[in-house]
């Protein structure tokens, strides 16, 4: 058991007989009244995000989750295939388990959260930025660079993404997961 006063973001608990994680809190101490608790949560199972207040002080069930380091192998009909980076053991996913599945390329390291209890999949994280080669883009028009003009790339994972005008096909960028944006160039 624990209290609000052990909130913190990313921290597993259960919810009206779910999983929630704490995407955000903020303790608020009023002029009048005792002080709550506001949180944003996740429901790990849905992805669902609700806000909810707390009394300060309520005693709260915490529930157990492990994070292991998996390779990704290949995906099929049946989900994600990955492998457990120290003891080689196997699992597959299905995709809406995992955030920004477009940029999971083969042999991609991730975090995988588990459920200490039931030893079952939660959700998959990818590093927060990622390198990917652009299989096609339109060339860019010399000199047009004075604005922020953007255009589209294919990557080789499949996912098109916005860059700038001065990339060209071949060139490796890095790629923020969370929010699917171009990041920069990668120099070789």
């Amino acid at each position: 058991m624990a209290t609000t006063a052990d909130f913190r973001n990313g921290l597993c608990i259960y919810f009206n007989d779910d999983l929630y994680s704490i995407i955000e809190f903020q303790h608020v101490k009023p002029g009048k009244g005792g002080a709550f608790v506001r949180t944003k949560l996740k429901n790990l199972k849905t992805g669902r995000v609700i806000s909810h207040t707390f009394n300060a002080g309520v005693k709260i069930d915490v529930a157990r989750v492990e994070r292991r380091p998996y390779q990704f192998l290949f995906k099929d009909e049946t989900g994600y295939h990955f492998m457990h980076t120290g003891n080689f053991e196997q699992v597959y996913i299905p995709e809406e388990l995992i955030e920004a599945s477009q940029f999971l390329k083969e042999s991609q390291e991730v975090e995988i959260v588990f459920h200490a209890d039931t030893e079952t999949p939660l959700s998959c994280e990818l590093p927060a930025y990622v390198i990917l080669q652009i299989t096609y883009t339109e060339p860019g028009e010399r000199g047009n660079t004075a604005t922020n003009a953007m255009k589209d790339a294919r990557l080789e994972t499949g996912a098109t993404i916005k860059v700038p005008l001065f990339i060209n096909t071949g060139e490796k960028i890095r790629v923020d997961t969370r929010s699917g944006s171009y990041s920069e160039r990668v120099k070789e």
